[in-house]
């Protein structure tokens, strides 16, 4: 098969039109390092509203079909959770490379189901992580690296109290604070904690609002998680995040959502939670650059990034059940 150029537009194919689906779609669409050759969706509504949006795009409800027919060297899996190895399986077995939203499954021994097909350098598997390419953290990963010295890093990421009812059952350990904990994984430059600890507060139907985690590493450094669905109405839709690191003679601050402009009419409101731009244009953000350096990937003139390999996600996957099976709530 001819090799192709590093320098040629990757084709690549979307499955999924939540909105991270969507999102990833029109971002694709306006990277010159990307060639949006298709799109995949459960509902044909989906593709007719994306199709108002990107009216050249091609679409199917089948995914053997667009395999087939697409030409896509390369997916980006952002189906519902439980759809994500089914869909990483055919994609790998036909030899294409993934872009595979976080989390791999719900289930552990699921996730692990996909080790005979992924590469031993993850150079076909990656895994989406916006979080790595956010331009505060990538300033913060600088930091810590230049400093060193960590001694406690401290994570909130709560969001609105309306999840509770909305999202029966989900919890924010699983949903929220998994962010937080690749993050942390990529400050500690993967180490693995030797302490485990974790507590749920619930509300009286037994749903769980906030939980709180802790992770202790053997050089006593300390990380401390909160994740909840707790804040009103009136705070920022997609609730807040903020992280701080202490070292020795040093600490430093991000506040990534919401971004920093606020707008006020009758009420304030914060027009861009995420540091994603979508724009046909010229996408510009996490994602465009998440989408970018996956690009990089495909072509082979870039390895997966910590944080963003197979293994990474397994061991994040492994530190939520710990984190669920010691819970004290």
């Amino acid at each position: 098969m001819k090799q192709s150029s590093p320098n040629q537009p990757v084709k690549i194919g979307v499955i999924g039109l939540g909105r991270f689906g969507r999102l990833h779609s029109l971002t694709l669409a306006g990277l010159a390092e990307a060639e949006l050759v298709g799109v995949v969706a459960r509902r044909q509504g989906s593709l007719d509203k994306l199709k108002t949006e990107l009216p050249d795009v091609r679409c199917w409800l089948d995914l053997d079909q667009a395999i087939a027919e697409s030409g896509a060297e390369a997916w980006v899996v952002a189906c519902s959770t439980a759809e994500h190895v089914r869909v990483a399986t055919k994609l790998l077995q036909a030899g294409k490379r993934v872009l595979l939203e976080k989390p791999i499954s719900e289930s552990l021994v699921e996730a692990e189901s996909l080790r005979p097909l992924v590469n031993a350098d993850s150079s076909n598997l990656m895994i989406g992580h916006i979080v790595l390419f956010n331009s505060e953290f990538k300033q913060l990963r600088e930091e810590v690296s230049k400093r060193g010295g960590l001694s406690f890093i401290d994570c909130v990421r709560h969001r609105p109290a309306s999840i509770v009812k909305d999202f029966p059952g989900e919890n924010p350990l699983q949903a929220t604070m998994v962010h937080d904990l690749y993050a942390v994984q990529v400050l500690m430059n993967r180490a693995e904690p030797e302490q485990f600890s974790s507590q749920f507060h619930r509300v009286e139907t037994g749903a769980v609002d906030l939980a709180l985690a802790q992770l202790q590493w053997s050089d006593g450094t300390l990380a401390s998680f909160a994740a909840s669905y707790l804040t009103p109405t009136g705070m920022p839709p997609r609730g807040f995040d903020r992280m701080e690191v202490f070292g020795r003679g040093w600490s430093a601050r991000i506040s990534p959502n919401p971004r920093p402009i606020e707008v006020w009419d009758d009420k304030a409101s914060w027009p861009m939670p995420l540091e994603i731009r979508a724009d046909i244009g010229g996408p510009s953000g996490m994602m465009a650059e998440e989408l970018r350096c996956f690009c990089r990937v495909v072509r082979g003139v870039e390895s997966v990034p910590v944080g963003a390999t197979y293994a990474d996600a397994l061991q994040v996957q492994r530190w939520m059940e710990r984190l669920m099976a010691a819970n004290s709530g």
